[in-house]
């Protein structure tokens, strides 16, 4: 095969090996890294895998007490700027950077480095970062404002204490602190803050009332011209996800009548439409592999998940995940498309 490709193994994070992901590794095909294009001018970026919550109801077990994870990534800043610079020139209209994950985002040790280079890109209009806020401080939001950041998603569900502690699932995270240092930002930095919380049903619906009280308060959003600075998200139960006991999903409907309750009650706008938050279409990247498609991969180290691997197809384009109950780490193995949405790809022997 063309794609000659060897993948590098820095550390471990809580007994799971850290892959570094560096040029010629295709950074896009990957649900975990890289970049996510779903047709709009919104780039999803994602640096890196590893989290140090753990939040009872996270969506991609994420954290210290994984599951399902036998293996995190991590990319390299200057090759993932190359992609999304490439990327944004194809879609060639206004782009907003998001830089989000199946982690922690701020966890990549060259956060700063990579968004001072993201900034570089002509089209790229707005650059913004998700993160729990576990360690956010003002004195790194100074930096990250310097870097280019315009704004935070501060992924926060309780202001209660002891509650935002029971969700994250560690004892040290402080939520008082976080919403200080954020009312921090919103005043000393350009940086505008969206507050981003889930509602667990029947664990956080009160505290979530605060959070909007937070918002008004402090003028979230107001920065950027949102038309809100809360975006509440509905708790969904996902296959590889943490499924928390006792909990009763709420049906949409359900949902979009308790958030016309609180529009009221707070005379605050908490229902958007995603073009109310700058979304756009815009050019979708073309895959270049399709469901039932048989290909040749190259693989070239072991999956995120149980009985995944990480495969690289024979000309370099992308990435793919191979589902195998065998050994094939380091074979070249032919394989059929069992995904392709969103320029993400699954396959199995």
């Amino acid at each position: 095969m063309d794609c000659d490709i060897k993948i590098a193994n820095v550390s471990n994070f809580y007994g799971r090996p850290v892959y570094y992901i560096n040029k010629p590794i295709p950074l896009m095909g990957h649900i975990a890294f890289g970049l996510i294009d779903r047709g709009t001018n919104i780039i999803q970026v994602r640096p890196i895998t590893t989290c140090f919550h753990n939040c009872i109801f996270c969506s991609v077990d994420s954290g210290p007490n994984s599951k399902f994870r036998i293996s995190e990534y991590m990319v390299n800043e200057e090759w993932l700027f190359e992609w999304i610079k490439n990327i944004a020139s194809i879609k060639n209209n206004d782009i907003e950077v998001l830089i989000d994950g199946v982690g922690e985002p701020i966890m990549h040790p060259k956060i700063i480095k990579l968004i001072s280079l993201i900034k570089k890109i002509p089209n790229v209009y707005s650059i913004a970062i998700e993160t729990h806020g576990g360690s956010l401080s003002l004195p790194l939001a100074k930096k990250l404002n310097q870097a280019g950041l315009n704004r935070i998603n501060l992924s926060i569900d309780s202001y209660n204490q002891e509650k935002a502690r029971f969700l994250t699932g560690i004892e040290w995270y402080n939520s008082t602190k976080i919403l200080k240092v954020a009312a921090e930002i919103l005043k000393e930095t350009n940086i505008d803050v969206i507050l981003t919380p889930v509602v667990i049903p029947e664990e956080n619906e009160e505290e979530i009332k605060y959070l909007i009280e937070w918002a008004k308060e402090n003028k979230a959003g107001s920065k950027i011209n949102y038309p809100t600075g809360v975006l509440i998200q509905k708790f969904e139960i996902h296959h590889f996800g943490r499924k928390p006991k006792k909990i009763k999903l709420w049906s949409w409907q359900r949902f979009y009548s308790w958030l016309k309750y609180l529009e009221k009650e707070y005379d605050y706008k908490l229902i958007v439409k995603p073009e109310d938050l700058g979304f756009k279409k815009s050019i979708k990247i073309e895959e270049p592999f399709h469901v039932n498609d048989k290909i040749k991969i190259k693989i070239i180290g072991i999956g995120w998940l149980k009985n995944e691997y990480l495969g690289v197809d024979e000309n370099c384009m992308r990435v793919i995940s191979v589902i195998s109950n065998e050994k094939i780490n380091g074979l070249n193995i032919k394989a059929k498309i069992i995904r392709d949405k969103d320029n993400i790809f699954v396959a199995k022997i």
